[in-house]
């Protein structure tokens, strides 16, 4: 990537080597992260959890791997209601138990944040849907409303640049090397968005909760897992539910998200035409989840 460098530059502006005109210089600091709470769940593993808004109805936010709270956040600012983010088991101060884990070891810690805040809506983006999917064969109708994010994988293994993306990020964060986990997290940004201020502020903010909270490496197997065995395992879900894939996404498939919308009874299913998503239709891609949410 042309100009990229660690560490960033202070003012969180883009800059080249070598000689060539500057980029603005107008990046802001991402904003302080807000206090969490860790609690106790009844299979016994705390989690960190955020609660925001007031009154009901309440949704539970369910993140991707690698990620967490801040970066799940932004999909819920226009959902009325409380809302409860949370950082699965191996993630931020969540706890990380022994391994192995598997996809029923995460559909239980959604499934007790969701109780203990009584939510009756639920998103999942990436591994949070792939937690979902595989609640829903346990409890068909716990949720009345869903939203599946970018989903990565359901009863067929992630394919083998999923698998390698994955190994890499858990590798780069046990190393603590800051330019390692700059090269695998700079991944996630379009390019065209890299050496902006507003890919450099995401960039720091991803890299300073990584690299303090770390990532345990029993997420390591997830990788090569699948949530269900079977997609049909899914046709007794009749909550209304929306599936948003985006085109061009290495790392959840369009057809992995058309097949989770066929196999869900009250689905419908949205895909944006282009990479990137969150940051070439984030306004539209929060009003369509409020929307749905809201409605």
């Amino acid at each position: 990537m042309r100009g990229f460098r660690w560490p960033p530059p202070p003012d969180s502006g883009p800059r080249t080597w070598g000689p060539g005109p500057g980029g603005p210089r107008t990046g802001r600091p991402a904003l302080p992260e807000p206090d969490t709470d860790l609690v106790a769940t009844p299979h016994g593993v705390r989690l960190e959890r955020l609660v925001t808004g007031t009154g009901d109805p309440v949704t539970v936010f369910a993140h991707g791997l690698g990620n967490g709270i801040a970066t799940t956040r932004p999909f819920g600012s226009g959902v009325t209601g409380r809302k409860v983010f949370f950082q699965f088991r191996g993630h931020g101060r969540s706890e990380a138990p022994d391994g192995p884990w598997n996809y029923l070891d995460l559909a239980r810690d959604l499934r007790a944040i969701a109780d203990l805040g009584g939510a009756s809506r639920a998103f999942g983006a990436s591994l949070g849907a792939g937690a979902l999917c595989r609640l829903l064969v346990e409890s068909p109708d716990r949720f009345e409303k869903l939203v599946f994010f970018l989903p990565a994988v359901l009863d067929r293994p992630r394919g083998p640049v999923a698998q390698e993306r994955i190994t890499d990020l858990l590798e780069a964060v046990e190393s603590g090397d800051a330019s390692a986990v700059a090269d695998v997290v700079t991944l996630e940004l379009p390019p065209a968005v890299r050496n902006t201020p507003a890919g450099w502020a995401y960039l720091r903010q991803r890299l300073d909760q990584l690299l303090r909270d770390g990532l345990a490496g029993g997420l390591a197997g997830l990788a090569e897992q699948t949530p269900l065995r079977d997609t049909t395992a899914l046709a007794a879900v009749t909550a209304p539910a929306l599936v948003i894939a985006n085109a061009g996404d290495d790392l959840h498939p369009v057809e992995v998200a058309e097949r989770l919308a066929a196999a869900l009874p009250q689905a419908t299913l949205h895909v944006y035409d282009r990479p990137g998503v969150l940051w070439s239709e984030r306004a539209d891609l929060r009003d369509r989840i409020a929307g749905f949410l809201n409605e």
